[in-house]
């Protein structure tokens, strides 16, 4: 599958987005967590039916861009001004991780501007019974014993850390900027703004999930208004990784009964 590497200049502002784009169709964007872009399996099914545009987060690639974003707020203006300058009037979501809180985030704050949402594992609450994993005091053993299902397991293996000076400046990079908008604990008041969405909301969580425990999916569908959730076996926060076909299905499914409604059939 082609994948376009673009960077567009965001107007009024000193930034410029970096955005993978492939497939054609409905816009959807899909914003990943906390690790940085990977283009997946699951950015592949989503192109093979939409067009997918999937924005590399400000700050992970360039930490002078953090200078500019004082709050989740600042970030949410960002995705508005992306969707702006993609000529994109209205978009569904798709967010992973770290990526789901801003997700919903965008739907809550401008939900004029979202289609439909599905949120993957998302941070954003907090529950002091059961908290959000700590993934910055891991060793790497015991982060992938947290994001992994079978961290033994291929998916695992596949994309187990490159101990090359490069791919660790990334890894370290990707993880400060994650910090900036969520340390020490993800909760940036997300609960009092999810009642605003007023797109349909898929939740998928991985049974196994050891960062964000599946209870917060009941959680998250207490307060949204149109909520649907799916808990797949055999999968932990990295749960479009270890099972990327249920995962691609769910999600499809979700974004696809939107496009049918909106079209009249």
């Amino acid at each position: 599958m082609h994948v376009e590497e673009r960077t567009i200049p965001l107007a009024g502002t000193p930034l410029t987005a970096r955005i993978y784009v492939a497939g054609a169709g409905d816009p959807v964007l899909y914003f990943h967590g906390a690790g940085g872009h990977a283009w997946t399996g699951l950015h592949d099914r989503l192109a093979e039916r939409f067009t997918l545009h999937a924005p590399m987060h400000p700050g992970w690639d360039d930490m002078r861009d953090l200078d500019q974003f004082d709050t989740v707020a600042d970030l949410v203006l960002y995705y508005v001004d992306m969707l702006d300058a993609l000529g994109v009037e209205r978009a569904a979501l798709v967010g992973h991780s770290v990526g789901g809180m801003v997700a919903a985030e965008v739907a809550a704050l401008r939900p004029d501007r979202v289609s439909r949402v599905a949120l993957i594992a998302p941070w954003g609450l907090w529950r002091d019974d059961e908290p959000v994993a700590d993934i910055w005091s891991q060793s790497p053993a015991q982060l992938a014993a947290l994001l992994w299902h079978d961290p033994d397991g291929p998916a695992a293996s596949a994309h187990a850390p490159v101990m090359e000076p490069e791919a660790l400046l990334k890894a370290y990079l990707a993880g400060a900027a994650a910090a900036h908008f969520t340390w020490p604990i993800p909760d940036r008041g997300l609960r009092r703004r999810l009642h605003r969405i007023t797109a349909p909301v898929a939740l998928i969580w991985g049974r196994g999930d050891r960062v964000v425990p599946p209870s917060y999916a009941a959680d998250f569908a207490e307060r949204l208004p149109d909520s649907r959730t799916v808990l797949v076996d055999q999968a932990g926060h990295n749960v479009h990784i270890e099972q990327p076909d249920a995962v691609a299905d769910a999600v499809i499914d979700h974004l696809s009964a939107g496009a049918l409604t909106e079209s009249g059939r």
